[in-house]
């Protein structure tokens, strides 16, 4: 594999989305949401100001939740079915680059991108409230982004997935959209509603292990699992087995599903029809 081809398709993705105002737009999202919720999060109980890390994060897990997958989602659903439509992925492959190298050059230019945007948003959200944190506040924010780029880079292979199998844009992108559905929406409503039906009879190992094949619900376990006070907040503390409240056994599978769907995209793109 030549990495040479890998960083010069790498960087043509990232130059189109901060030629585009993608990154900016993103971060800018991002830093608005971390600044008002850093300081109004606790409105409804009559306080304005920054109260503590830990409740800034847990407020921020669920904006996360909702906005990085579908941004992962949308940014890379054409990555491969939109080349493909304009003519210009045959002209590709008839260079000397194989299809691997195509791929990985692109997941990692919008993985790149994915990543500015989130690092520059969260980290310009909190600057003004840069006086009131502590060094365990800077390292457990740390972590809380950390891991929001991991989801969503998560979803991206998912996303890169996608566009292989896809025929076309449009179809792609309804299956992007209702993926975003399924996982953010629609997983866990599921999950409570075999867990009402089955009266008890889903163990606490079952309900666990089903939570794994969401990457959303990874995120929010790796987060919850950081901070006592945000177990407190959730209350699932006693629900989780111990085995899966190891922040290192939660990331490893936050690295599985960035893995396996980029795995599955390279084995379907390789095949002689795509």
């Amino acid at each position: 594999m030549e990495w040479g081809q890998v960083r010069v398709i790498a960087a043509k993705e990232f130059r189109d989305r901060i030629r585009n105002r993608w990154v900016v737009a993103v971060a800018v999202i991002f830093a608005l949401f971390a600044l008002a919720i850093a300081y109004f999060g606790a409105s409804q109980q009559g306080e304005v100001g920054f109260r503590s890390i830990d409740v800034t994060v847990a407020s921020l897990v669920s904006l996360v939740i909702y906005l990085v997958p579908l941004i992962a989602l949308i940014l890379g659903y054409d990555a491969i079915v939109g080349e493909r439509e304009r003519g210009s992925l045959e002209l590709m492959l008839s260079m000397p680059i194989t299809r691997f190298e195509i791929l990985l050059g692109k997941y990692c230019g919008l993985a790149a991108a994915l990543a500015s945007s989130t690092v520059l948003g969260f980290g310009a959200g909190l600057l003004p409230l840069a006086a009131e944190l502590t060094v365990r506040d800077g390292y457990h924010y740390a972590g809380f982004v950390g891991s929001a780029i991991l989801m969503g880079m998560a979803f991206l292979s998912i996303s890169m997935l996608v566009s292989v199998l896809a025929l076309d844009r449009v179809r792609a992108s309804g299956v992007a959209i209702g993926l975003w559905f399924f996982f953010v929406l629609i997983f866990d409503l599921l999950l409570m509603g075999a867990l009402v039906l089955s009266q008890g009879r889903l163990g606490s190992n079952t309900f666990a292990a089903l939570l794994m094949l969401n990457p959303a619900d990874v995120f929010r376990l790796l987060n919850i699992f950081s901070s006592e006070q945000a177990q407190s907040m959730y209350g699932l503390a006693t629900v989780m087995p111990g085995g899966l409240t190891d922040p290192a056994v939660l990331l490893a599978i936050m690295a599985a599903w960035v893995v396996i769907p980029f795995l599955l995209a390279n084995w379907s793109f390789k095949c002689p029809s795509r």
